[in-house]
Order: C-alpha cells, then sequence, then structure tokens
C-alpha cells in the first residue's frame, strides 16, 4: 500500500480506493515506459535544481520508473519536511460519513471557485469505489474542530477514463457539497481556490495535505518539475497517508490563504510511494471538462 494512501478497511465501512497501480499493469505506467529500450537507456532527472542521470543496466529493458523513484530518493535526503499549521479555510480533510457521524479522515481537498459555488477538488482514487452519500468534507479542520461546518458529498464526477482504467492522467475529482436544509454554498463560507489548467510543469508551489495520523494539515512550499509527460513532482517530506487530494496552489495570497490550484497529490503511483515526493496530474483539456461537467451538474 503507498504511502500515500487515503483509505484504510474497516467492517464498518466501504473502501475508499484501489490498491496503488503496480508495474506489470500497462494501464498504470508512465507514458515513457513504452518507449524502446534503447529509447529508455537515460533518464535525466531534475529536481531541486540537481540533474542526476539514470542508466539502467546494460542489456536491461529498463525499469525506468523504479530507478527514477530510487534516485530522486537518493537526491532528497535531508531536504525539507512539510510543517503543520492552523489550516486555511478552502482545504479540509475528507472524512467517512455514517448515520451522520464523522469517522475518521482519510484525504484532502479544496474547494475551488464555480458558479453555484459547492465544488471540491480532490483526487480520484480517494472517492473511487465510495458512495458521495458516504463521504464529507470538513473545510479548515484543526484539532478535531469542524471551524467552517461539516458538508456532505451530494455527488462525484470522475473522468470516465479514471473510472474504466485509473489512468493516472485523469486522477482527479470534483465533489459536490452541500449542507442539509441550507442553500448557501460552501464557496460563501470558505471563500475559494482558483482552478487554472495548461500551466507550465514548473511552478513555485504550496503544497497542503491532512496526514491522516494528525489533525492538522501540513505544508511546504517549493518548485514543481516534469519528470515525466502529463505528471509534475513536488519533492518535500512529511506527505503521508491521507494527504491524497492535496492542493498544489500556485500565487497563494498570504492575507486570504487562497491560490490557484494547478494540481492535486494524485497521479503517478496515485500520489507517490514515498512520503518524500508527491506526484499530480497536469490539469490539462481533460480537467477543464471535467469541471465543466461538474458545473453543468451543479
Amino acid at each position: 500500500m503507498r504511502w500515500r494512501a487515503a483509505w484504510r478497511s474497516r467492517p464498518d465501512e466501504a473502501t475508499a480506493g484501489d490498491e496503488k497501480p503496480q508495474a506489470s499493469d500497462p494501464q498504470q505506467r508512465p507514458r515513457w515506459w513504452h518507449r524502446s529500450p534503447a529509447a529508455a537507456a537515460l533518464v535525466t532527472v531534475l529536481t531541486l535544481g540537481v540533474a542526476a542521470t539514470v542508466t539502467p543496466a546494460a542489456g536491461a529493458t529498463g525499469d525506468i520508473a523504479a530507478a527514477f523513484t530510487r534516485a530522486v530518493r537518493q537526491m532528497v535526503s535531508g531536504s525539507q519536511t512539510g510543517k503543520a499549521f492552523s489550516g486555511t479555510p478552502a482545504v479540509g480533510a475528507l472524512f467517512s460519513w455514517s448515520g451522520g457521524t464523522l469517522g475518521s479522515h482519510f484525504c484532502t481537498g479544496s474547494v475551488v471557485s464555480s458558479p453555484h459555488g459547492d465544488l471540491v477538488v480532490t483526487a480520484a482514487h480517494c472517492v473511487s469505489g465510495l458512495s458521495a452519500a458516504r463521504i464529507a468534507f470538513v473545510p479548515g479542520y484543526n484539532r478535531g474542530t469542524s471551524p467552517y461546518g461539516v458538508w456532505t458529498v451530494r455527488r462525484i464526477y470522475a473522468d470516465q477514463a479514471w473510472t474504466s482504467s485509473a489512468d493516472p492522467d485523469d486522477d482527479v475529482a470534483f465533489l459536490q457539497v452541500g449542507q442539509p436544509g441550507s442553500v448557501t454554498p460552501i464557496e460563501d463560507v470558505t471563500g475559494a481556490e482558483q482552478l487554472q489548467t495548461g500551466t507550465a510543469a514548473r511552478q513555485l508551489v504550496d503544497l497542503i495535505g491532512y496526514p491522516d495520523g494528525t489533525d492538522l494539515p501540513i505544508a511546504c512550499r517549493a518548485w514543481t518539475t516534469e519528470p515525466m509527460a502529463d505528471q509534475m513532482s513536488f519533492v518535500c517530506g512529511g506527505y503521508t497517508d491521507g494527504t491524497s487530494g492535496g492542493p498544489f496552489l500556485a500565487d497563494v495570497n498570504p492575507a486570504t490563504g487562497q491560490g490557484t490550484v494547478i494540481g492535486v497529490i494524485g497521479g503517478y503511483e496515485q500520489g507517490g510511494d514515498s512520503p518524500n515526493v508527491s506526484y499530480s496530474a497536469m490539469f490539462g483539456a481533460n480537467v477543464a471538462g471535467l469541471f465543466a461537467d461538474a458545473v453543468a451538474g451543479g
């Protein structure tokens, strides 16, 4: 099970998500995996401003994904670690929800600005196999408190490419949320992050996530890189179980804590199998289309 697994199997709860993708499954491999052995002989890893070349053994077909992961792990020893903080209104934790009671938190999400003001973005693998009625979102969750209320999920929007084959480039989902008996949208209560697609791969971002072993979020600021087609990576320690779905926030306003969501922890290896390296699918036309569907459904 990956470090950022957004689920725990419990006797009384549905399982939120699936096991991490295996290298034997072609649908889960990064696109450059399918290159010829000659073309895959060298992989240059760019992160933290350092270049490292990974060379598979002579004659090997090249498990390039594994080589890349090993190289990054070697390079991030001693790198910075996410720090706990009191939270920000538009980012929160996803909880299991049953009988009007919160269970444990298992993933992270963030409110995104939309015409109806009722959408949260997270990773698709966080909510795979779950009924919307079994999930609640608690924005600004802090030490067991719900400063902006508890919002139940009314509908889940995930791309067909994800639901049919778990394509890592489509590991994004939008959740329509609300409160029983209220017409006030969540955006009016918490504010919202802006959603942006088609951005450059290299961005200075703040990454926020809720490790499931704590009741506070962590945050870290670093530059993203593009280690493979349509995927971004972020190097900072501490992003363990529960941080999946956490937003990659660019251009954060220090006064409001709000910024622009350009990715969420997910994608390759469903976000990464090490707490030191996080991934996100790059937001492109697929995410823009999914967002339009969620808005129309709202």
